[in-house]
């Protein structure tokens, strides 16, 4: 068996590029096994707090956190993307605080979200950029703000189903719903 664990976010497997590694096993026996698994680069903990902030008393389960996780990676992604945009448009190869439309980033000790996983769903979509401190904070901030609107929707969405656990498919709801929770 072949084990391959990776925490950056930029790696070449057998040639093809891929954004994360969190296992590759290859198992040779008769019949070839692969198992390929894609990671999140947010740890769930900090996804759980934010959900369990807005959710009040109700519990929440595993799978939510991971849920939310992947779509708030997603959307960092698709953020860096369009601040590496902005960057490109002024001739910078640094992304700014402001090229997330932030002017003052706040406190990075305030947030729930740590900053070095940020900094790695940033640069998931871009490549050849540096990413500023006061970047990595206001995405950050962003990204938890993103977070919060979608935890308490999840969070209306458990109880309107009369159920005492937030789960992934509240999460997953919300985006089929979202023009209501606006």
């Amino acid at each position: 068996m072949v084990v391959v664990s990776s925490a950056s976010s930029r790696r070449r497997l057998n040639g093809v590029k891929i954004a994360s590694v969190q296992t590759v096993s290859e198992t040779l026996k008769a019949g070839t096994t692969r198992v390929w698994s894609m990671s999140v680069e947010l740890p769930f903990a900090p996804v759980d707090t934010i959900i369990r902030r807005n959710a009040g008393n109700l519990r929440v389960s595993a799978e939510a956190a991971e849920e939310l996780a992947r779509r708030i990676q997603d959307e960092g992604a698709r953020l860096a993307a369009a601040a590496a945009g902005e960057a490109t448009a002024d001739g910078r190869k640094t992304l700014m605080a402001a090229d997330f439309g932030v002017t003052d980033p706040g406190d990075k000790d305030a947030l729930e979200l740590p900053i070095a996983p940020v900094d790695r769903i940033a640069r998931l979509e871009i490549e050849d950029y540096r990413v500023s401190m006061d970047a990595r904070v206001a995405l950050a901030g962003q990204l938890e703000d993103y977070a919060d609107t979608i935890a308490a929707a999840a969070a209306d969405l458990a109880r309107h189903a009369d159920r005492r656990t937030v789960k992934a498919e509240d999460i997953e709801a919300y985006f089929d719903l979202q023009q209501y929770f606006e």
